[in-house]
């Protein structure tokens, strides 16, 4: 536990390295990676080495489990691994935050008030999952609307080009979908990598606007049901802005999550019975996996320091 406190104070004192951006991942505060070109071979061998300590290579290997892993402490260099990271599943009640998404360019461009009963609305459905929440702004926002945001170039957040992504098809009701994904016919779906983009996205103020970012984290913060990561963190003093979701053997869960200095995404889908206990599991072994790769980070930055100043202070060979 005092490692992470250490690492907590380190990583409020670092400075953050200008990364690259894409046309579609800009902000005017901060240059912003792909998060696709991020890919930290140490953070994936370790969560390769959990899943297996955990026994779920199997369904990894099967796809009935997808894991996306994100640091974004420092947001303009984070380290990204995943396993069927581009794997569509259906999502169950996590495509909400597409919603919510809607809602705030609704918001934006005028055509909807983000008044006392919006933000309640808009709260029950992320914070508590109200289907009936959630249907009323799917209504509200206009059906078709959401997959037009989620497929725009601005978003990207449903792209044929990596197998999909989030996709809000059917409102939270009985009924039939009004509109399946081209791909796979799923009516709520999402993969790990899209999520986390959106996650990223929100954390870089560039779901909207910033104040837009900003009051999506705020609805995202205070989750009202206490399963899955939240259980799995449920000993720690973690700040979780998360969206999860089941729907019979289908369960999903995705958490922007701050713990001592430390800010990370976290998304699962799984397809299993048990799959609501693979999340709890799950969170707790990436929790600590992000420390872990935080001590191998600063450990490789010290070995550099220091022998860049052995090196210096070694008497140069002259011809004299």
């Amino acid at each position: 536990m005092a490692i992470k406190y250490i690492l907590g104070i380190c990583c409020a004192l670092m400075i953050a390295v200008p990364g690259y951006a894409t046309p579609s991942e800009t902000s005017s505060e901060i240059l912003t990676p792909s998060i696709r070109q991020q890919a930290s071979p140490d953070l994936q061998h370790r969560l390769e080495v959990r899943i297996k300590q955990l026994h779920l290579d199997a369904a990894i290997r099967n796809k009935k489990l997808s894991v996306a892993l994100v640091d974004i402490t420092d947001p303009a260099s984070p380290s990204m691994a995943q396993l069927n990271g581009d794997e569509m599943m259906y999502a169950a009640s996590l495509p909400k935050i597409a919603i919510l998404l809607a809602a705030f360019e609704r918001i934006a461009a005028g055509k909807l008030m983000l008044n006392d009963q919006t933000r309640q609305t808009m709260t029950a459905m992320i914070r508590y999952s109200s289907n009936k929440a959630a249907t009323a702004m799917i209504r509200a926002v206009g059906k078709n609307y959401i997959n037009q945001v989620l497929s725009s170039a601005k978003y990207r957040l449903y792209d044929k080009h990596y197998n999909g992504g989030l996709w809000v098809g059917k409102e939270y009701a009985s009924g039939t979908a009004f509109k399946r994904d081209p791909l796979h016919h799923l009516s709520h779906g999402a993969t790990v990598m899209q999520v986390a983009r959106f996650y990223y996205m929100l954390e870089t103020g560039r779901l909207v606007s910033p104040q837009s970012s900003r009051e999506m984290k705020s609805i995202l913060s205070k989750p009202g049901i206490q399963h899955k990561f939240v259980k799995g963190l449920s000993h720690t003093n973690a700040k979780i802005y998360r969206k999860s979701g089941s729907w019979r053997n289908f369960h999903a869960d995705s958490a922007l999550i701050e713990h001592h200095g430390r800010h990370y995404i976290a998304v699962a889908l799984a397809n299993d019975p048990n799959g609501g206990i693979w999340m709890s599991q799950l969170i707790a072994a990436m929790d600590d996996i992000i420390f872990e790769h935080a001590d191998f980070v600063l450990a490789n930055k010290a070995s550099s320091h220091i022998a860049s100043a052995r090196e210096s202070h070694t008497p140069s060979n002259r011809l004299m």
